[in-house]
């Protein structure tokens, strides 16, 4: 390798991105499909929750709203002694969970408790109750527990910041360095920021592949077995960081010739190639892979990441480096070249990011009164102000007073760089926090009052909760036909609980008014977004269940 010619090693360089590009390509068409939802619900179970029956049934049937995957030893059927009443591993197929049983078990309550991975990578978790001859005290389900540590929480979006400062880090200097970099400047300083910004970006990769174990089966940071690393890394979220590590590794083959100096246009190619493949791989494993629109919005976030890379690297070199040692002549150059780029990129992030926002927040009371909606408020606000920064920095440049005066737009470039180093921090809590469209429609001028309308293909149910706050609730049920009749109604059953807190489903007494209106009183003693499990039986064989999420306050 020591006598190998420029020509032959450039050579070997292209050959060993390009067959890091093919086992991408390979990688992405065998990773397993994702849904086109997020956040699962459980809209059924066999038996009902609260339910009594005559005689113990040999399996436990959970259905959600969407595709589920396994965390090992995470569903649980507890018989009223205590032990364990299921029997064997549960079968997944899709949105159905089969859990066996032992139908020979004692009379009495059974507590049944899952902890299942959503199609966008999250945990959903919940507990219901069963009883066969009569009911008895609810067993204790004495396992691990299922949650994850606060830590794991914590240390998740801190390996995710420390991904997009990489790749900050990463994209700046080898744009920089590809387009704008003048050729008397040394090139040391920016290749050691592209370096440091791919171990980032590497270590960030590992650091979530090992972090999503404990986060989805729950425990600390080092609860990690093989068979939850295996079960990580058999999933879309494992394929897709996978895919990651070998791009980057790729890239590294022909990122070291552009850090030592000008390269050919086909590496230039071939290094834009990886590096846009490499984009897909975060919103492949999160929100936008299980999006109502999942191809839109995979593309939509990757260009939204990517014009932040874009951006936000440019801006690192101009402070650190350009605006310090470029010449007045370099400057009268580079400046105008780089402000069109800017211009293109700020207005690429505006446009992914609205549309975006469009499908993950659906509707302006998502946005006010969710926890996402309110994140990405603060992210907007303080885009606003980067943008009157930015704006600032361009009359310079319009003005062409920047290379006389360079020190006022490194200033404008540092408060930047700054307010959307803040800016990063929220985007890495975002794509950790349930999008707004999962929560319920929540209409009605009045604030603490919930009401919406939930449909089966039965009957549909409208739900009134007030004042949706923590303490003593009042709710009403109405019970319509498909064409908005009044439907009578034989049985009413609810149920409320906040699995965020460990809080399991909490039975609420309803008092019938008419054929068709119910009401009851429950007392909710925590903020959270609640699960509401809703039952309406028309006759002895047919009856509806249906959920919503209430957001309580």
């Amino acid at each position: 390798m020591i006598g190998m010619t420029a020509a032959p090693r450039r050579w070997l360089a292209r050959l060993c991105a390009t067959a890091g590009l093919l086992v991408t390509v390979v990688a992405l068409l065998i990773a397993p499909a994702g849904p086109a939802s997020a956040h699962a619900v459980l809209v059924s179970s066999s038996p009902a929750a609260s339910a009594v029956l005559p005689s113990g049934p040999a399996e436990v049937v959970l259905t959600f709203s969407e595709s589920v995957r396994k965390v090992p030893d995470k569903i649980r059927v507890i018989a009223p002694d205590g032990s364990r009443a299921d029997r064997g591993e549960p079968t997944f197929g899709g949105t159905v969970v089969t859990i066996p049983v032992d139908p020979a078990g004692e009379r009495g309550t059974y507590l049944v408790s899952y902890r299942v991975i959503s199609a966008d990578s999250h945990p959903v978790s919940g507990a219901f109750t069963y009883s066969v001859g009569a009911p008895s005290p609810p067993p204790v389900d004495t396992g691990d527990d299922s949650r994850a540590d606060p830590v794991v929480g914590a240390a998740v979006k801190i390996a995710k910041y420390l991904g997009y400062v990489g790749l900050v880090l990463l994209v700046g200097p080898a744009l920089v360095l590809g387009a704008l970099w003048p050729r008397r400047l040394s090139r040391r300083g920016p290749a050691r920021l592209a370096w440091a910004g791919l171990g980032l970006v590497a270590l960030s990769t590992l650091a979530d592949l090992w972090l999503q174990v404990p986060y989805t089966a729950g425990g600390g940071l080092f609860d990690v077995t093989g068979a939850g690393l295996s079960s990580v890394l058999g999933s879309t979220f494992g394929a897709a960081h996978l895919v990651r590590l070998g791009l980057l590794a790729a890239a590294a083959f022909l990122l070291r010739p552009l850090l030592a100096g000008p390269v050919g246009r086909a590496d230039g190619i071939i290094l834009t190639v990886l590096g846009v493949a490499a984009l897909l791989t975060w919103p492949l494993a999160g929100h936008p892979a299980a999006s109502p629109a999942p191809a839109v919005s995979v593309v939509v976030d990757a260009v939204h990441l990517g014009s932040m890379a874009v951006w936000l690297g440019g801006l690192l070199m101009l402070a650190a480096f350009l605006l310090r040692r470029a010449d007045e002549r370099e400057l009268t150059a580079i400046l105008p070249i780089w402000s069109r780029w800017a211009a293109v990129a700020v207005s690429a992030l505006l446009l992914a990011g609205t549309v975006q926002a469009l499908i993950e927040v659906a509707t302006p009371d998502a946005l006010v009164n969710t926890t996402y909606g309110q994140l990405l408020l603060a992210k907007i606000g303080l885009f606003v102000l980067v943008i009157a920064v930015a704006a600032y920095s361009r009359q310079l440049v319009r003005r062409r007073v920047a290379a006389q005066r360079p020190v006022p737009v490194r200033r404008a470039v540092w408060v930047e760089l700054a307010v959307t180093a803040v800016v990063l921090g929220l985007s890495a809590t975002l794509v950790q926090t349930p999008p707004a469209r999962t929560a319920a429609d929540v209409a009605g001028p009045e604030a603490g009052y919930f009401t919406t309308t939930l449909d089966s293909p039965l009957l549909n149910i409208q739900v009134e909760l007030d004042p949706a706050e923590r303490g003593n609730n009042s709710m009403h049920l109405y019970a319509y036909t498909k064409d908005n009749r009044p439907q009578p109604v034989v049985e009413w059953r609810a149920t409320a609980a906040l699995p965020s807190a460990g809080i399991e489903p909490i039975d609420i007494p309803l008092l019938p008014l008419t054929d068709n209106h119910a009401t009851g009183e429950i007392n909710l003693p925590a903020s959270g977004d609640w699960q509401l499990r809703l039952t309406a039986r028309t006759s002895d064989i047919d009856q509806a269940t249906v959920t919503a999420t209430v957001p309580i306050r």
